[in-house]
């Protein structure tokens, strides 16, 4: 046979019309307008952390530092002056942790508790259980403030450490339930019902069945929950006293308690420190973060 019997099916023209490069090209630099107006403020901070007192005078803005040193950052983390102490960030940061990490981990476990009973365990109440919830992740933190603080006060653990923890985990228990609940109402109930048959019990099919199912919104849960704690201001004033005061506080307080020469590096040096660790998750963990939000919404 020649191979006019098997006629060829004609190409595909490459050519694209100038008018739609064109949209192409100018969709591409309106976003690298937006991109570089977004992250100006960050480059401002970053260069002017790295300048001399003398060099931010005498130079502009947006300038880069002519002689790049890191003595700002030194005094924001060891030195500034958070009130009549002059300790720095540091230990105010490893408050910061203390409060974070215990936080996340009992509101992320209660969360996934809470939505694996009301996703698959129904019980009489259980959407109303529900809805109450889903009511208190939209109480304003200020209508909480007072009742807040005389339940601290009762439990004795005003102005410490494991109440704001406590705090922290009452609040977000809300967020982390709506969360998980959304993520494994979709789960078939025929393996629960399967898991039953074979006798496994409540916490069994929770711990084989629904947590090895759960990395997604794991994931999703522990980046909300640690950016809501870590970024917190108005908790950590209203339920914190000297020596348990997280990096938030201790970083206004830096910036207001200034006297004599207005230091603008060690301000801008400790508010990157204060923010490096929400930045460091985002960015090691932010595709999964939006993979976690886009499994949750189709399963939800």
């Amino acid at each position: 046979m020649t191979d006019q019997a098997f006629p060829t099916a004609p190409r595909r023209s490459r050519n694209v019309p100038l008018s739609k490069i064109a949209l192409r090209w100018g969709l591409y630099l309106i976003l690298c307008v937006f991109a570089l107006y977004y992250l100006m403020p960050l480059f401002v901070m970053l260069t002017t952390s790295l300048k001399s007192i003398e060099e931010i005078r005498s130079g502009s803005l947006v300038a880069l530092p002519r002689d790049i040193t890191f003595d700002a950052w030194a005094t924001a983390w060891s030195g500034a002056c958070t009130g009549i102490q002059c300790e720095g960030l540091r230990p105010y940061f490893w408050n910061s942790v203390l409060i974070a990490v215990p936080a996340v981990i009992l509101s992320t476990g209660i969360g996934a508790l809470n939505g694996y009973v009301v996703a698959q365990w129904r019980f009489r109440g259980a959407n109303l259980f529900f809805s109450l919830m889903l009511f208190g992740c939209f109480i304003p933190f200020q209508v909480v403030l007072l009742p807040m603080a005389r339940v601290l006060g009762l439990m004795g653990i005003a102005g410490t450490i494991p109440g704001l923890i406590f705090v922290h985990v009452i609040y977000g228990i809300g967020f982390t339930t709506l969360f998980f609940r959304n993520y494994y109402v979709s789960i078939p109930s025929e393996l629960v019902k399967a898991a039953k048959v074979d006798g496994a019990g409540f916490f069994r099919i929770l711990w084989s069945i629904f947590l090895p199912l759960s990395l997604p919104i794991i994931v999703v849960t522990v980046i909300w929950q640690f950016t809501q704690i870590w970024n917190d201001f108005l908790f950590g004033v209203s339920f914190s006293q000297a020596g348990t005061q997280p990096v938030t506080v201790a970083l206004n307080n830096i910036v207001n308690s200034t006297t004599g020469i207005k230091e603008y590096n060690v301000d801008m040096a400790a508010a990157i420190i204060a923010a490096l660790p929400t930045l460091l998750v985002y960015v090691v963990a932010g595709k999964y973060f939006i993979r976690g939000l886009t499994a949750g919404s189709v399963k939800g």
